[in-house]
C-alpha cells in the first residue's frame, strides 16, 4: 500500500486510526463470543472475522448521522461503525431483555436499531435488500440527500430478492448501494457452485447500474468505492453494485464444521491477508500507528469487551410473559 492513501481519499490520520480501532473492536468482540459459546454461556455465534475491512471501510464512507444501513448477520463491523455498542452486542449474544436488536427474542446477528438507522434484519437471507430499496424510494420521494447501504453475502446474490430489489432500484434510479461481501462460501457451497459469472459485480449491467469489484481486505479500497457510489447516488445518478472480495476466517457459524468442505491450508493462506494485520502494517508505515499506540488500543478494547461481557452476563432476561408482546396489535 502506498504510504498516504488515506489522505488522498480525504481521510485524516485520526479517521484512519478510528477505522482500525472499529475493525479491531469487532474482531475482539467476536473472539470473545466464540469463547463464551464454547464455555456454554451463549448459544450461537456467527462471525465477522475476515470481513471487518469491507464492513468498516464501507460504513466510514457514508454519512453515519443520516444514511440508513440494512446489514446482514455477519456485519458486526457495520453496526459498530453506525453506533451500536459492544455492550449492546453482548446483550444480544446472551439474549437479554436490554438487547436493542430484539429484546433477546432473535438469534444473534439479526441486527436492528432504530436510533442508529439500522434496519431490522430477518432470518431468510436477502430480505434486507428490498427494504433498503424502499428506504431509497422514500428518500427520492421526499427529496432527501441520503442513501441506504445494503450488505449481503455472495450466496444471497442468487436469491429472488436480489434480482427484484436491484431491478427496481435501477429502473427508478434510487440512492441505494448494494455491497456483496464475497467471502467465497455460502455456508458450505463454494462460489463456483453459486455464481457462473466471473464476478458478482458483472450482474450490475443487467440492472442498469455500474458494478465494481474491489479488494475487500483493504478498507481504503472499499471506502473509496462506497464514497464514489454515495456521491453518484445523492446527485441522482442512481444505484451501484459493489463486490468486496474477502474471506471468511471462521466456520459459517458455531454450529458448522467447515473441515467438511474446505482445506485448513486454504484458511491458513487467507489468514496471511487478514486485514487486521495488513491495515495495521499500513498505518505503521504511514506513521499513524506505533507499537505503543497499538498496545494501548488493545488494552482499551480488552477493557471494553470485559465490561460488555460482565454487564450482559449479569443483566436480566426478559419476563417469560413478554414473549407475546409485539406479535399482535396492542
Amino acid at each position: 500500500m502506498a504510504k498516504n492513501r488515506h489522505q488522498a481519499l480525504g481521510l485524516t490520520d485520526d479517521q484512519a486510526l478510528e477505522m482500525f480501532k472499529t475493525m479491531l473492536l469487532a474482531r475482539k468482540i467476536d473472539e470473545r463470543m466464540w469463547l463464551l459459546n464454547r464455555a456454554g454461556k451463549i448459544p450461537f455465534v456467527i462471525s465477522c472475522q475476515g470481513q471487518e475491512a469491507a464492513q468498516v471501510g464501507a460504513s466510514f464512507a457514508l454519512n453515519r448521522e443520516e444514511d440508513y444501513v440494512a446489514p446482514y448477520y455477519r456485519d458486526m463491523g457495520v453496526v459498530l461503525a453506525f453506533g451500536m455498542t459492544a455492550r449492546e452486542l453482548m446483550l444480544s449474544g446472551f439474549a437479554k431483555q436490554e438487547d436493542p436488536n430484539s429484546g433477546g427474542r432473535q438469534m444473534p446477528g439479526h441486527f436492528g436499531q432504530k436510533k442508529n438507522r439500522i434496519l431490522t434484519g430477518s432470518s431468510p437471507v436477502t430480505t434486507q435488500l428490498p427494504h433498503a430499496v424502499g428506504v431509497g424510494l422514500a428518500a427520492k420521494m421526499e427529496g432527501k440527500k441520503i442513501v441506504s447501504l445494503v450488505t449481503l453475502g455472495e450466496g444471497s446474490s442468487n436469491q429472488g430478492d436480489f434480482h427484484e430489489g436491484l431491478n427496481f432500484a435501477g429502473v427508478h434510479k434510487l440512492p441505494v448501494i448494494t455491497m456483496v461481501e464475497n467471502n467465497k462460501y455460502a455456508i458450505s457451497v463454494p462460489i463456483e457452485r453459486q455464481v457462473a459469472a466471473k464476478n458478482v459485480s458483472d450482474r450490475a449491467i443487467g440492472y442498469g447500474m455500474p458494478g465494481i469489484t474491489v479488494d475487500g481486505n483493504d478498507p481504503l479500497a472499499v471506502y473509496e468505492a462506497v464514497k464514489e457510489a454515495r456521491e453518484r447516488a445523492v446527485k441522482g445518478d442512481g444505484p451501484t453494485l459493489i463486490e468486496a472480495v474477502t474471506y471468511r476466517l471462521t466456520a459459517h457459524s458455531s454450529d458448522d464444521d467447515d473441515s467438511q468442505y474446505r482445506e485448513s491450508k486454504e484458511v491458513e493462506e487467507a489468514k496471511k491477508k487478514d486485514s487486521i494485520i495488513t491495515f495495521a502494517a499500513y498505518l505503521k508505515d504511514a506513521g499513524i500507528l506505533t507499537d505503543e499506540v497499538e498496545k494501548e488500543l488493545n488494552a482499551e478494547i480488552v477493557d471494553i469487551v470485559n465490561e460488555a461481557t460482565d454487564y450482559a452476563e449479569n443483566a436480566p432476561y426478559a419476563e417469560p410473559e413478554s414473549a407475546l408482546r409485539f406479535v399482535y396489535e396492542e
